[in-house]
């Protein structure tokens, strides 16, 4: 008695169809191998059979199915060439059909003319390549296609895909938006920025690769990175979510660091807060913030403390980060160092005033930085001032250590005068305050004088014409007016000096046995005390 023919086949839950078995099997190991597994056949009930995770789903398992029972027959075209190439390889390849392996030849062959297919083809093809994971990493087909999507973003222009086919409903999107705009704004996106989008991150990460290893302008790979993460993240799952942006991550630690937008690397850093990325990607991010932090500004730096405990702000991460731009090497500057300082005094003088911020932390952030990196300590001096004035409960010891960080030499006077004045201050650095201002004003009168002698000092001519040294061609009347107003102007800012120090000299006096208070003037408050 014949056994039924017939063979249901159930494609990933999605869809249930009737084939010929003995047609089907005869193209196919992989059914075979699932067939000699199920029990006998009955006469009227038709076996079936579940393919689990089928790439290319129900329209894949019709096309194949429609290639074996035309015998081999099939229209092979730019929409279904990756399809069938890579459907052929899933259900394992006969090495006698020579119909099937004559399959995955014309589907290879198809993928050898890929320079005459329409970008949206080249953007199916892909899709196609994606949904055939693992199969697709170890053919060919893929690399060809990859290959053409690169060669025809790097040939066109940022504004006009012209080695594309104009008539296409995906380029059609692409002219009607603004995606169209010049790549001279780096702010602005390039025509294919939107239409890779459709693509998984795993598909984007082999882009990407290929771009990396084909010498594309980093700067324009890195904007389509972060593009590409602000349009996914709002439809993903938290999961899928932190998988993207560590992959995000991941290749943009592979640009070079000035082709990375600061800006961009602070906003992934806030959105990736509540994602529990792994520490290595963390420490990655951190790095390439850190190597461009003279870039930042201070709303960026301003980063809330993940435990609130400590400090209302995370000064653990402003600390790596500042460690991080240290250790660049030669990309350190001294005109980016001291960008870094003046932004770090900012830092600080909205920090200070923050009653959970730890001495020592303070310290850290005062000294995280070398000498050389501030020409002036009145800045740094304001911040020390306000953090003495919150934390009125620091002893003695506490506060030498925070102003023993203070550059006497690179206070100005004012900043001088206004310490040795300050009652939140131990008396010995308003001593050496008193000192500095003394030195300081010492050599303003020093500098007077000898522009004094300097003044006097005249040549006499053979034939007894006065000429005044430093410039010969000007006229002496003229000149010497001008330098008697200029010293007159001198003389009375000597005299003011001299009295400012003679009441310092007694001030000083003093402030050994007592300390004096006086108010602080009208300043900017940090944002935690406005």
């Amino acid at each position: 008695m014949k056994l039924c023919s017939e063979l249901e086949v159930d494609v990933n839950g999605e869809d249930i169809f009737f084939v010929n078995k003995e047609i089907l099997c005869s193209f196919s190991n992989n059914l075979n191998k699932l067939l000699s597994k199920s029990p006998e056949a009955s006469i009227t009930k038709p076996l079936k059979v579940i393919l689990h995770d089928l790439p290319g789903g129900e329209e894949a398992s019709e096309l194949l199915t429609k290639f074996c029972f035309e015998n081999g027959r099939i229209l092979i075209t730019p929409t279904n060439a990756c399809l069938l190439g890579f459907v052929a390889q899933s259900m394992e390849v006969i090495e006698n059909a020579d119909s099937l392996k004559g399959l995955i030849k014309q589907a290879e062959k198809a993928v050898q003319c890929i320079s005459d297919w329409s970008w949206p083809e080249v953007l199916t093809a892909l899709q196609q390549c994606q949904s055939f994971f693992p199969f697709s990493d170890s053919s060919e087909i893929l690399d060809k296609v990859l290959d053409s999507l690169v060669a025809r973003i790097t040939t066109a222009s940022d504004s006009s895909p012209s080695t594309c086919s104009p008539d296409s409903s995906v380029l059609r999107r692409s002219f009607d938006t603004k995606s169209n705009i010049s790549l001279k704004n780096s702010h602005h996106r390039a025509w294919w920025f939107e239409d890779l989008v459709i693509l998984s991150m795993a598909m984007i990460d082999k882009i990407i690769r290929r771009m990396i290893s084909l010498k594309v302008e980093h700067a324009k790979i890195s904007r389509f990175l972060f593009y590409y993460l602000k349009c996914k993240l709002s439809n993903l799952a938290s999961d899928e979510k932190r998988k993207v942006t560590e992959t995000v991550i991941e290749l943009l630690y592979s640009l070079h660091r000035n082709s990375v937008s600061c800006k961009g690397l602070f906003d992934i850093l806030r959105i990736s807060s509540s994602q529990n990325l792994s520490s290595c990607c963390r420490d990655r991010l951190e790095i390439m913030i850190g190597s461009q932090i003279d870039q930042a500004t201070l709303d960026n730096l301003l980063i809330s403390s993940p435990t609130k405990t400590e400090s209302l702000y995370d000064v653990n991460i402003l600390l790596r980060f500042l460690t991080h731009f240290l250790s660049c090497g030669g990309r350190t500057t001294l005109a980016r160092l001291k960008k870094v300082a003046g932004l770090l005094d900012l830092y600080m003088a909205e920090v200070a005033p923050d009653i959970f911020l730890k001495h020592s932390k303070f310290v850290e952030l005062i000294t995280a930085l070398p000498d050389i990196a501030r020409d002036s300590h009145d800045s740094l001096y304001r911040a020390i001032d306000m953090f003495l004035q919150v934390h009125n409960r620091l002893t003695e010891a506490e506060k030498m250590k925070i102003c023993c960080t203070i550059n006497y030499e690179k206070l100005s006077l004012q900043s001088c005068k206004h310490l040795a004045q300050n009652s939140k201050f131990p008396p010995r650095t308003a001593v050496q305050a008193l000192l500095s201002q003394q030195s300081k004003i010492k050599g303003l009168l020093e500098e007077s004088n000898h522009f004094r002698s300097f003044n006097g000092e005249q040549k006499q001519s053979k034939d007894g014409e006065q000429i005044i040294l430093y410039d010969k061609k000007v006229d002496p009347l003229m000149e010497n007016e001008k330098l008697r107003a200029h010293l007159q102007g001198m003389r009375w800012k000597v005299i003011e000096l001299e009295k400012a120090c003679r009441k310092m000299q007694n001030q000083m006096t003093k402030m050994v046995k007592t300390k004096s208070s006086c108010p602080t003037g009208s300043r900017s408050l940090p944002r935690l005390c406005s």
